[in-house]
């Protein structure tokens, strides 16, 4: 009876597991709903802006801005590190932070010197954990709800640090939603700001017709304020994207632990079963032992 007790004790467990484990899987869904429609209202805001960006920039030369010239010579590279601060989402935070490991790696097998800007507890305490050399923190942030200033802030020492010469080149390590199924962490630079990358139909395109942006000021004067911008954009646009696919990759592993907990208690309640017959089928064996021999 011992060894039912415990089975029962079991299923009673994964039982109240699975409640948990279905209950934050909603919690996931209703905070995905809203995080996922800023990131989809953001999306064609960063996309026309550095369209515009990149016309200005093409017109005004590379000397227009010291945010687009590189330094002579990369010593400092510094890296904005997106993650969620809990856990329970899978391998969500262990690719983001493989991302920015191999990033890092590869920079200093050159000798440059890599430094951090953690958004996030996970990625925070893996870079405390190793020792690494974290410049800004922001904890609360990815996965709660948080607006445009966050990034204006974040990106804002970044660009001094850069002006300053503390760093020479600035990435950010960020997810990409791509579906409920698929989140891709990223890699994209963000000082010096690069040009913008033209695909081969806007190339073509651009053969037949460039759009001319009428300018007051000059390009040059503009460049000065919108460089800021997009680099606050992108920063903004990571931690929309980052968010979204937490949200998702949480709900994504509940579920798997749902399921999981669904195929324990079956496995469970058979055992169970078998362990009850089993039980029962000796104990008749004992009262028909008892009569055969109270016969004899």
């Amino acid at each position: 009876m011992a060894k039912l007790k415990e089975v029962k004790l079991k299923i009673g467990a994964v039982k109240k597991t699975k409640q948990i484990t279905k209950a934050m899987n909603m919690v996931a869904a209703s905070k995905l709903r809203g995080t996922q429609t800023r990131m989809e209202g953001f999306r064609p805001y960063a996309t026309k802006f550095a369209e515009v960006l990149g016309s200005l920039s093409e017109r005004a030369g590379e000397d227009a801005s010291p945010l687009l010239v590189p330094h002579e010579e990369v010593k400092k590279v510094h890296i904005v590190l997106c993650t969620s601060d809990r856990g329970l989402c899978g391998g969500f935070n262990t690719n983001l932070i493989e991302k920015a490991r191999q990033l890092a790696k590869e920079k200093t097998g050159q000798g440059i010197e890599v430094s951090y800007t953690n958004f996030g507890k996970k990625g925070r305490d893996w870079c405390r954990k190793r020792s690494m050399n974290i410049v800004n923190e922001y904890v609360g942030i990815v996965g709660a709800k948080f607006d445009f200033s966050v990034a204006m802030v974040a990106g804002r020492r970044l660009i001094d640090g850069f002006l300053e010469g503390s760093y020479d080149e600035v990435y950010i390590v960020s997810s990409q939603f791509i579906s409920m199924g698929k989140q891709v962490p990223t890699v994209k630079q963000l000082l010096p700001i690069p040009p913008l990358e033209k695909t081969e139909e806007s190339a073509s395109e651009e053969k037949t017709y460039l759009p001319e942006h009428i300018c007051e000021p000059s390009p040059a004067e503009l460049l000065s304020e919108m460089l800021p911008q997009n680099v606050y954009s992108q920063i903004y646009s990571g931690l929309l994207e980052t968010s979204t696919s937490e949200h998702a990759a949480r709900m994504s592993a509940m579920d798997n632990a749902t399921k999981a907990c669904n195929d324990m208690i079956g496995s469970l309640t058979l055992a169970y079963n078998k362990a009850r017959q089993s039980a029962i089928t000796a104990e008749l064996m004992d009262i028909v032992g008892g009569a055969e021999a109270l016969k004899g």
